[in-house]
């Protein structure tokens, strides 16, 4: 059994929830790749595979994730859902492309430190954070660019 399984049996179990053959299926698909993805990307896979598995359970399998902390979530400024594993994975922060969506992960030592150090300033305890930045990556800006030539 994978980290990732235990880590999820356990906190379904602290909550009294079972651990279902539905939701075992779509643990293993997020954790099958390092993607970021929306439920809509994992129902697409999940049927791909030919496994058949509601919406519903969908989005309430991705909540517990969250609350579990097993994957995080990421709000872009639209109605759509971003979601990532990061069970055993580095803290990273990302790039977001306004025009086509792509995100770019970094991580910079001097911005952890900065965090860091605000916090221990203002007397804050974090639990988390996330570090999004907005704009255009290289090739929407080369399509941006050469739009405006015409």
């Amino acid at each position: 059994m994978e980290n990732y399984e235990k880590v999820f049996k356990d906190f379904l179990k602290t909550r009294k929830l079972k651990y279902t053959r539905e939701r075992e299926t779509i643990i293993k698909a997020i954790f099958s790749t390092h993607d970021h993805f929306d439920a809509e990307d994992l129902e697409w896979r999940l049927r791909e595979n030919k496994q058949k598995i509601s919406k519903a359970t969908i989005y309430r399998t991705l909540d517990i994730l969250i609350k579990s902390k097993l994957i995080t979530e990421h709000e872009i400024g639209t109605d759509r859902r971003i979601f990532e594993h990061i069970h055993g994975h580095r803290h990273h922060d990302h790039l977001v492309c306004l025009s086509c969506g792509i995100f770019i992960e970094f991580d910079d030592e001097r911005i952890e430190k900065m965090q860091d150090e605000v916090c221990r300033k203002l007397h804050f305890y974090p639990d988390r954070h996330s570090l999004k930045i907005f704009g255009l990556c290289r090739k929407c800006k080369i399509k941006t660019n050469d739009s405006d030539k015409n």
